[in-house]
């Protein structure tokens, strides 16, 4: 009865927020309302859950939902600091972010202690921090865990009608869970509010100008970050460059993808081939990838353990394209596996369901900021023309890649979101404060209204800075890199003008710096401790290519970008 007598003044509260709402999308330009003020951060022990040792403190970061609003409501954000070990040397923080979207730099403080850091770690205070929707920091979801986590499941390169529908619908139910568990705070999780977060912390740290390094995802909305901010910047790295052309971001990005993962795949096969008296897989990359393609085949009839299937294959086979040190030990776990030892190939592929709740909520922001930023086409006709197309010559990658981005076709505009929350609002409407909760989700419905008549559909920031606004900038790319194609970074420099480019010619690890390849950390440490750049662009020979049977060593575990 509460909930009905409320209706009409829901009715009066829509008329008069229309007349009178400020306007202010989630992803503004630069003109958009400016940051609010931030509090220095105060830092000490770390949570428990964090399993962060004691020479590492944290902190939380207050900023605001949505930035047009700076005074509604509040999200909190996890920030970890390790600090600088020679005071005397000291220059700043230095604040890292690894991609994703949907990654945590939370561990970022424990890489002073590797020795290729170590010259950095004398001179910045180590930053890393959980951005918004992701750990501790305001965390998405868009489905159970355990949902998230059933296997095992199928992938199918070619797939037909039917496996098609059934993804479809997955992805549309998918999409209905980000709106069901988010509400109106869904919209909020975008790239330009990362940028603006971003710029919270430097404040908050006591930074006047800020020094960052963010690889894959992390250069997308550092670039954000330079657009809105360029006068806030120190220094800037951009490892593993994402092609920020508004056109590109993020459904044509996700098609170039496929393409540049089928080449590394065929390098992986190449090496495998070169390789046939340690795997004994083929002296061919046509030969090898029919043993690959045995395994599918094999699984799909009996699944390992009963949770290794198809799509855990292809899951596990994919860091194969993301860093070659994977490849000694993708090998050796094939070969195995298909002469009769399935050891290697489960320890490496059987899912870790204790990792359920962190692999969801990494997907959940993902799919958000990528279904935010930009408008996907809504029709199954245009992925499906565009993905069979791309299949028909890179198979590997292609429709795995478009189930995943798929629910971005079924995504909600802020009217939806809004008005699910209100509906959400009415059917809790017995409950303590629900009178109060009515009238916000009411208020927050008709806001959005007056921004989508002013604001329009959500479009992507057109990156650029003018000359000499921006101090110079380097970037980082491998040529051959998979998950974020060469010619981004060459995008991405043309954007940002007086900007050097440091190629790993020949290489395709993705997130080339302080990794195997002492000329390009020789430029990024010289940059980041005297603000020493290259010429426009300089190139570095490749890494060593893997040895059969080498070990991968821990630190190479971390896979920044997707």
């Amino acid at each position: 009865m509460r909930a009905l007598a409320l209706y009409g003044t829901i009715g009066s509260l829509v008329v008069s927020a229309l007349a009178t709402a400020p306007a202010g999308g989630a992803t503004g330009t630069a003109g958009a309302p400016p940051a609010p003020v931030a509090h220095r951060l105060e830092f000490g022990r770390c949570a428990p859950v964090e399993q962060l040792p004691s020479s590492v403190e944290c902190g939380t970061l207050t900023v605001p939902l949505d930035y047009a609003h700076p005074e509604g409501r509040k999200i909190h954000l996890t920030v970890s600091r390790a600090r600088a070990t020679a005071r005397g040397e000291r220059q700043g923080a230095l604040v890292f972010n690894p991609g994703g979207p949907g990654a945590s730099s939370m561990e970022f403080p424990l890489y002073g202690g590797l020795p290729k850091w170590s010259r950095l770690a004398r001179a910045y205070d180590f930053v890393g921090y959980a951005p918004r929707g992701v750990g501790r920091s305001a965390p998405l979801s868009c489905q159970d865990p355990k949902k998230f986590a059933k296997v095992p499941t199928d992938s199918q390169v070619h797939p037909d009608a039917a496996f098609k529908r059934r993804k479809v619908a997955q992805a549309r139910a998918y999409a209905r869970g980000c709106v069901r568990r988010a509400g109106s705070a869904l919209p909020f999780y975008n790239s330009v509010n990362n940028a603006r977060d971003l710029d919270m912390l430097r404040a908050a740290l006591g930074e006047r100008r800020l020094t960052f390094m963010g690889a894959s995802y992390g250069t997308y909305f550092g670039a954000v970050y330079a657009t809105l901010f360029p006068g806030h910047v120190r220094r800037m790295i951009f490892d593993s460059v994402v092609n920020p052309d508004p056109r590109q971001i993020w459904y044509r990005n996700n098609l170039d993808q496929d393409i540049a993962f089928e080449r590394r795949w065929g390098d992986w096969l190449h090496w495998v081939a070169r390789h046939d008296r340690q795997y004994h897989l083929g002296t061919t990359p046509q030969a090898v990838q029919r043993h690959y393609d045995t395994a599918v085949g094999k699984l799909r009839r009996t699944p390992l353990e009963g949770k290794i299937g198809p799509g855990q294959l292809q899951s596990a086979f994919l860091k194969n394209g993301y860093n070659d040190a994977f490849w000694p030990m993708r090998a050796e776990a094939l070969a195995a596996y298909l002469h009769g030892d399935p050891k290697p190939l489960i320890a490496q592929a059987l899912p870790q369901l204790a990792g359920a709740v962190a692999d969801e909520n990494s997907a959940a922001v993902y799919t958000a900021i990528e279904c935010n930023d930009a408008r996907w086409p809504r029709s199954w006709r245009t992925w499906n023309r565009d993905n069979s197309e791309i299949a028909r010559t890179a198979p590997f990658e292609t429709w795995d890649n478009a189930w995943m981005n798929l629910p971005c076709a079924f995504w909600p505009d802020r009217a939806e979101t809004a008005d699910a929350a209100l509906s959400a609002a009415a059917h809790r409407a017995d409950g303590s404060g629900a009178a109060q909760d009515l009238v916000n989700a009411a208020g927050r419905s008709a806001e959005t209204e007056v921004d989508g008549v002013l604001h329009g559909p959500r479009r992507p920031l057109d990156i650029r800075t003018e000359p000499g606004a921006l101090p110079p900038v380097l970037l980082l790319a491998a040529e051959r890199d998979a998950a974020t194609p060469y010619p981004g970074a060459l995008e991405l420099q043309r954007r940002l003008p007086g900007s050097s480019l440091v190629t790993e010619n020949g290489a395709g690890t993705h997130g080339v710096a302080f990794s195997d390849n002492a000329c390009v950390n020789t430029y990024a440490e010289a940059y980041l401790l005297h603000g020493k750049v290259p010429a426009r662009r300089v190139s570095c020979a490749p890494r060593p290519e893997p040895v059969p049977g080498q070990q991968m060593k821990r630190s190479q575990h971390a896979l920044p970008g997707k």
